[in-house]
């Protein structure tokens, strides 16, 4: 992108979308504890507890592996409560890619949908007009939210295991 992810704060109507800080490793922490079962397991924690809040803080100070640095912490504006991640990765074929994860005590709310829009916009702005994003054949929750903010599903499947089936979803220039 023409400007570094981790340098922009977006903000909506209801939320704040800020550069990861060493205090959000918590709730990112929590978030990996909340995750279906069927995700696989190198995105849950493992049976040695790993990552652990202090290696999810190190990451978001150093970067490692648990880092992806495309990603702003999604904060409501009312409380200043952490409630997940959305933001911008590149996938394995330099795509951009929409990517968020918010707080099972947050769903239903519209959040990732609200979120999702601005970073879109930021994105379009940024000169990345069409973005991607993979959903869990499963994850009906978060494939009506790309609905909602115009992902359409290609008929590719990204990968298939034991976990379901990971689609392709596209969000086409004017979308």
């Amino acid at each position: 992108m023409s400007e570094d992810p981790r340098a922009t704060t977006l903000t909506t109507e209801r939320l704040i979308l800020r550069a990861q800080q060493e205090r959000d490793a918590e709730v990112f922490h929590q978030l990996w504890t909340e995750r279906d079962e069927r995700v696989p397991p190198h995105r849950r924690i493992d049976a040695e507890g790993h990552p652990t809040v202090a290696d999810i803080a190190d990451s978001i100070r150093g970067g490692d592996s648990h880092a992806r640095p495309g990603l702003l912490t999604v904060v409501l504006r009312e409380s200043d409560a952490v409630i997940g991640y959305c933001g911008v990765v590149f996938d394995d074929d330099d795509r951009p890619e929409l990517a968020f994860e918010l707080l099972s005590a947050v769903h239903n709310r519209g959040y990732a949908t609200e979120a999702g829009r601005a970073v879109i916009a930021w994105a379009r702005d940024a000169g990345y007009p069409r973005l991607w994003a993979s959903v869990w054949d499963w994850n009906l929750a978060s494939r009506r939210a790309l609905e909602k903010l115009g992902f359409a599903e290609t008929g590719t499947i990204v990968k298939e295991s034991a976990h379901g089936r990971s689609l392709l979803t596209v969000r086409e220039p004017g979308d």
